[in-house]
């Protein structure tokens, strides 16, 4: 028996992590984590986000895969889907025992979250306010997705129906876990275009084997949900300034009436000493809150 510790939207270099690293380092290792697995934007530079994995690595056998904010450092195509490093696991599997093994892959989005969505204006939309404007890939977000969907189809289809999978991925892969705003926060819903596929939850319906799924990137935390025969977790790391020891600092300290992540920020920066201190302090509770354990 081991214990798997999956950790989405770690974002190492926006939530300028140093010491930070050996807290949650020493942590999951008093937690007798077993595997470590990060499920995308560990960092914006694939040298950051290598330098973290290898730091994780050096305690507990660590694997990854990417998310958008690598992906916006990568300019050679076959480095998407096919990166060359032995912790990499995209459309692999890691034996965690004999009867588990840990599946990755980086996922991507087709607008199916988003009712009626014209491809051409969401790829307007992309390049006028969404961080994947610095991605450079070939074909089109529709194209790119059907191709992963192929193959995931395909590869998972080798895993013999013997093996339970835990399966790791970056975008949503469920309807489920996706938001939808209301009256005067219902433009906040195109960027639901971003976010996953409806085709990838439909292909994991396929294979009765895939036990548990888990993922990040929407930046919002669920409760996990059991759906036909697959249990789903959802529970990224975030920005700083969306972590609930954020709201906690800043309204502890009278330093706003009122919790708004987008003014956090602002609030923050004119206390850096007194926050880093505060996040050092608590930021293991974040993680708890931040992070899916699975024994296997």
């Amino acid at each position: 028996m081991g214990k798997l510790a999956v950790i989405s939207d770690l974002h190492a270099d926006i939530n300028q992590f140093n010491e930070e690293l050996y807290l949650i380092r020493d942590y999951l290792e008093k937690l007798n984590v077993t595997h470590v697995h990060f499920a995308g934007d560990v960092a914006n530079k694939v040298a950051k986000t290598l330098e973290v994995v290898n730091f994780f690595d050096q305690k507990i056998p660590t694997t990854f895969h990417w998310g958008n904010h690598e992906m916006a450092d990568i300019d050679v195509e076959s480095d998407f889907e096919d990166f060359n490093d032995p912790h990499f696991l995209n459309f692999k599997t890691q034996e965690l025992t004999k009867s588990t093994v840990l599946f990755g892959m980086n996922g991507w989005y087709d607008y199916s979250f988003v009712p009626h969505a014209d491809e051409k204006e969401y790829r307007r939309k992309k390049q006028v306010y969404w961080y994947d404007r610095f991605i450079e890939r070939q074909g089109s977000d529709p194209e790119i997705t059907a191709a992963l969907c192929y193959r995931l189809q395909e590869t998972l289809s080798t895993v013999p129906d013997t093996k339970n999978i835990i399966l790791s991925t970056h975008f949503v892969p469920k309807e489920t876990f996706i938001i939808k705003h209301s009256e005067k926060y219902a433009r906040w819903n195109q960027l639901n275009a971003f976010l996953g596929s409806k085709e990838f939850g439909e292909v994991l319906d396929g294979f009765s084997n895939v036990k548990q799924v888990v993922f990040g990137h929407t930046h919002h935390r669920f409760t996990e949900q059991k759906l036909q025969q697959t249990m789903y977790h959802c529970r990224p790391f975030g920005y700083y300034y969306e972590w609930f020891l954020t709201r906690s600092f800043i309204l502890t300290n009278h330093l706003a009436e009122t919790f708004n992540p987008l003014k956090a920020r602002t609030i923050v920066k004119r206390y850096p000493q007194a926050f880093n201190e505060y996040k050092k302090r608590y930021i293991l509770n974040e993680l708890q809150q931040g992070m899916v354990l699975l024994d296997y």
